[in-house]
């Protein structure tokens, strides 16, 4: 039969499948369009599933921040290779993803990742996401670092709502943003560091202390060790990349100060591409 040129160029742009698959598609649906989708969604799940062994160790991590700054999520997407990660479609979709999740964090994008699986040709996974919502207070922000290889997303209280709109608010919490890109902390503070961390932590420490001194003296060794490890895995005890005679907690108190409000760093979250996930 005859394929209507205006047929295929719908059927692409439904599908962003190619010509020649579209062709094949309305041949095979005897010029139904609707049927055409449904066979080219159909095969695009059968090559999704094919492409799912190939390995996807490169990606993006995108962000959405919505409600003003009271909701905010980053999603890390991992894709085959680094030139569709810097592909601005890829880009675009990412982003579509992360407000979508952002607006209904229980919406099902398998549809879309089949579909943008067919359209680009690479496995791509969507891997992780996180969400906060602001309780009471505050704002949440985020923070894209080298073209996506890292995001930052984060939320910080305040006693007065005018606050998240301050100016002086608004720039410590960008500050804090590219901080936690630039010197990834661990957790928040020392009682949000896992159990087992700490203790294989405290077991180097043990093996580096001396041994000829007494039980004491090496435990208070040990103590400062683990202090210094502290300073390195707790946001609240880094110094901050700005000026690192200052304490991120210092600093807080600070701008707490300058705005005549009691703010708080109540949660963060650093994604990097590829990074190992803690189980």
């Amino acid at each position: 039969m005859t394929i209507d040129p205006k047929q295929v160029a719908a059927l692409r742009e439904k599908t962003g499948a190619g010509m020649m698959e579209c062709r094949k598609a309305l041949t095979e649906a005897n010029g139904n369009l609707e049927a055409a989708v449904d066979i080219l969604r159909a095969k695009g799940a059968a090559s999704a599933a094919k492409k799912a062994d190939r390995a996807a160790n490169q990606g993006v991590i995108a962000q959405a921040i919505l409600a003003g700054g009271k909701v905010g999520l980053l999603v890390e997407v991992n894709c085959e290779t680094d030139f569709v990660a810097k592909n601005d479609s890829f880009l675009a979709t990412t982003a579509e993803w992360a407000k979508i999740l952002a607006e209904n964090p229980a919406t099902d994008l398998e549809p879309r990742r089949v579909e943008a699986i067919q359209k680009i040709g690479e496995n791509i996974q969507i891997r992780r996401n996180i969400r906060f919502e602001v309780s009471g207070n505050g704002a949440v922000a985020s923070y894209i670092h080298l073209g996506g290889k890292i995001g930052v997303l984060l939320e910080v209280g305040a006693g007065k709502p005018e606050t998240a709109n301050a100016e002086d608010f608004k720039q410590f919490v960008r500050d804090v943003t590219l901080h936690i890109a630039a010197a990834s902390p661990v957790c928040l503070n020392r009682d949000q560091v896992p159990a087992d961390l700490a203790e294989r932590e405290r077991g180097i420490c043990v093996e580096k202390a001396p041994k000829d001194k007494p039980a004491q003296v090496i435990e208070g060794i040990v103590k400062g060790m683990m202090n210094k490890f502290y300073a390195t895995a707790c946001l609240l005890e880094q110094g901050f990349v700005k000026n690192p005679e200052q304490t991120i907690t210092a600093l807080v108190a600070e701008k707490s100060k300058a705005l005549g409000d009691t703010i708080e760093i109540r949660r963060f979250a650093r994604f990097q591409v590829g990074e190992e996930i803690a189980s």
